[in-house]
């Protein structure tokens, strides 16, 4: 009989096969050790504490639900899997899982979200900017840093500004601002000096690249760019040197962009928790900006970047735009490369732009948009022009929880307003996200898991726990969630009858389900409220409120046009947070821990 030295087993016989039986298969996320007779660890207390009704056997399997299988049955199992399943897995390990990140080997199970099934004809035709005139170079430097992207690029256009005059404001607001908000990994200083150099001297010569020439911008730090670090936000890989240029910063800088700066990501893309500290929402510093995409997010928002490329597997778009109150856009699954980016999930991972406005988010996914060569799930989306949409004939839909303002100006433009319900029967959306998020996650964080580099993350409550559960989730209960997302999307394709809708961007359960379909959403600001508990006196920090604008996969463009129609006639995205001028009993906190490192 094996015994434990801290707890009494149950009455059960232990036979020298049954030690080894459970030797193989002790479950791998229980609380203690023991040392069984060969002398390797096994844990399992938490797997048979319900005493005297399970074997050890019987209890390995009911981790995976599998407690259908009799006594001859598990015994073969289990010697089938020491003798074919284990070589198989350590050499898929040895070939494709010794390096973290997912940037390279990458899954040839590639999901496409498009609803038709026409080929896309004549898709590299780029959108048609409108023009502006007149715009004259403000006086003061706060002015110039919250301009949009086509007034600073009349500015530069008209050379009344030069794009190293420009990145130098942004990179001294970025300094200025970033020990409140955290929201700065390394600025890329001689780059961008260079980079602005290259735009100027251009002009010079008569070349003008597009509305994207001279103007600096941020880029999430999942995003690598030689010689700077990608740290993708983790203490385990601060220091890392990725000599890779990432496909959507290849088209920026293709396009005449000036990269300041790396901004924060949460630790590999979870949250807004950094091995540097926690982002804050410029709006509000004593709150947080949620969401892994939290730097793009509040650099936008402060004034410290004009626009910022973030990220979203599940809401890290959504939520920091929200919450710091800019226009962001989460495109349609496949619309941009990912060649170069930290992958969490190949099926769900999509790059998008933080920005001063909707017209601004046009400019930029024109830029990023188009087929990667190296990324399977990219293609040439055959996007109509946003700028042409002649808005009077589409119906669009709103949900109970649209901001009605929305609705209202959009009635008054001439757009169809409906009141709308997405129908589906699938209750287990945000299930099946996290299964495929979690399992496809631990593909490419394998090595980083089983070398115990997790026990070093900076919040232990978010990725180490949700990995380690996801190391039992078995194989066929991982495709049985695909075919269940192949339901879900089925039935939302049928149940989309309106050209967009309009509803609340940050609603978790349409955050997953959004994202599981591909489905694009525009983030746009609809205006303030006041904080919960302000200070005494006259505090002017805000909670912003946004809504979101969805339209079916492919249709980014009617998302963008209808943004833009709103945003034609108000001005909540025009706001500036109190970053200077909170109230005169407010007090800015000094960083939560060490701010910015430097490359």
């Amino acid at each position: 009989m094996l015994k434990h030295n801290r707890l009494p087993l149950p009455s059960v016989q232990w036979t020298t096969t049954g030690v080894i039986i459970l030797a193989l298969i002790c479950c791998p996320v229980v609380i203690s050790p023991v040392k069984n007779v060969f002398g390797s660890v096994c844990k399992f207390d938490q797997c048979w504490v319900r005493v005297g009704q399970f074997s050890p056997l019987k209890c390995a399997f009911e981790l995976f639900d599998s407690t259908f299988f009799n006594d001859t049955e598990m015994l073969e199992i289990v010697k089938g899997d020491k003798e074919l399943n284990t070589p198989i897995i350590r050499a898929n390990r040895e070939l494709v899982a010794s390096v973290n990140g997912g940037l390279s080997d990458p899954s040839y199970l590639v999901f496409n979200s498009g609803w038709g099934k026409e080929q896309a004809q004549n898709v590299t035709r780029r959108f048609s900017y409108p023009s502006l005139s007149g715009i004259q170079k403000p006086r003061s430097e706060e002015d110039i840093a919250f301009l949009t992207i086509p007034e600073l690029g009349q500015l530069i256009r008209t050379k009344q500004i030069t794009s190293k005059e420009l990145t130098a404001i942004f990179l001294k607001r970025l300094k200025r601002y970033n020990h409140v908000l955290e929201a700065v990994v390394t600025y890329t200083e001689e780059l961008a000096y260079e980079q602005a150099k290259g735009a100027d001297d251009l002009l010079a010569q008569g070349v003008y690249l597009g509305p994207l020439h001279g103007i600096p911008y941020g880029l999430k730090d999942i995003i690598a760019v030689p010689h700077y670090r990608t740290t993708w936000g983790s203490r385990s890989f601060k220091h890392q040197v990725l000599n890779i240029e990432a496909w959507v910063y290849k088209r920026l800088k293709s396009a005449g962009a000036v990269l300041v700066a790396k901004l924060v990501s949460g630790s590999l893309a979870y949250d807004d928790i950094w091995f540097g500290g926690r982002t804050r929402n410029p709006w509000n510093i004593e709150e947080f900006s949620t969401g892994s995409s939290a730097g793009p997010a509040a650099s936008t928002s402060a004034g410290m970047v004009p626009f910022a490329i973030g990220s979203e597997t599940a809401g890290s778009v959504t939520y920091p735009a929200a919450r710091c109150g800019v226009t962001a856009l989460r495109p349609t699954f496949g619309t941009t490369g990912r060649t170069g980016v930290m992958s969490i999930s190949e099926s769900l991972d999509k790059l998008g732009p933080f920005c001063r406005s909707a017209t601004d988010c046009a400019i930029i996914l024109d830029a990023i948009r188009g087929k990667d060569p190296d990324d399977l799930s990219s293609r040439d989306i055959p996007f109509d022009d946003p700028f042409s949409v002649d808005i009077t004939k589409l119906t669009v839909g709103y949900l109970e929880d649209a901001e009605m303002e929305v609705v209202h100006v959009l009635a008054a433009k001439g757009v169809k307003m409906i009141p709308f319900k997405l129908n589906y029967t699938v209750d287990s959306v945000q299930g099946i996200l996290n299964f495929t998020m979690d399992v496809d996650m631990l593909a490419h964080f394998d090595e980083w898991q089983r070398s115990g580099q997790d026990e070093d993350y900076e919040a232990q409550e978010q990725w180490p726990t949700e990995l380690r559960r996801a190391r039992v989730i078995p194989a066929v209960d991982y495709v049985q969630a695909q075919r269940a997302r192949g339901k879900l999307i089925r039935e939302v394709r049928d149940s989309f009858t309106v050209d967009a809708f309009i509803g609340n961007a940050t609603d978790w359960e349409r955050v997953c389900l959004g994202n599981l379909v591909g489905i694009p959403v525009i983030v746009v600001p609809t205006g303030f409220k006041n904080i919960s508990q302000p200070h005494p006196g006259n505090s002017r920090r805000r909670t912003t409120i946004t809504t979101g604008i969805y339209a079916p996969p492919e249709k980014d463009y009617i998302a963008l046009a209808l943004a833009m129609a709103f945003q034609s006639v108000t001005d909540h995205h025009k706001q500036r947070p109190p970053i200077d001028d909170l109230g005169p009993d407010d007090v800015i906190p000094y960083p939560s821990s060490v701010s910015q490192v430097r490359n």
